[in-house]
């Protein structure tokens, strides 16, 4: 399976982000885990902090991809304009945040983009990556 992963605005800085709520690996290191964990597949990683990068991708996805991985990041609060480009994409799509928003400013409560998407992921660091390949594995069927 070919799965595109984005990931959106600062998250490029994880080492300078609370540890709490993100986690200790950098992207790179999320990044090398995933890839690790699921050596079957093949991925193409992405992090861009301008949104009209992050949709570009998104629209070129359908044609390339099985699945999406996106964490929007800040954008996925404010973003209509990502929301549109992932209600376009036909591919199995799925929404991943390190901390769980849930408990964090209630800005945060509210994700535009997660309803683009076949279902999100908040809260497991990390982790949250690794669940989405596995569920895209189900979804999918690759």
């Amino acid at each position: 399976m070919k799965i595109l992963v984005l990931n959106g605005p600062n998250l490029n800085l994880l080492d300078k982000r609370p540890v709490e709520e993100y986690g200790t690996l950098t992207l790179n290191e999320i990044e090398s885990n995933v890839r690790q964990n699921f050596p079957a597949h093949s991925f193409d990683f992405f992090q861009s902090n301008i949104e009209g990068e992050l949709i570009n991708k998104i629209q070129s996805a359908s044609e390339k991809f099985d699945g999406l991985i996106i964490n929007p990041a800040g954008y996925s609060h404010t973003s209509i304009a990502i929301k549109d480009a992932l209600d376009i994409c036909s591919i199995r799509k799925i929404e991943v945040h390190l901390s769980n928003l849930a408990v964090r400013e209630n800005f945060r409560h509210t994700s535009l983009t997660a309803s683009s998407c076949d279902g999100y992921i908040a809260g497991f660091r990390e982790n949250s990556y690794n669940a989405a390949v596995y569920l895209l594995e189900k979804i999918v069927g690759k």
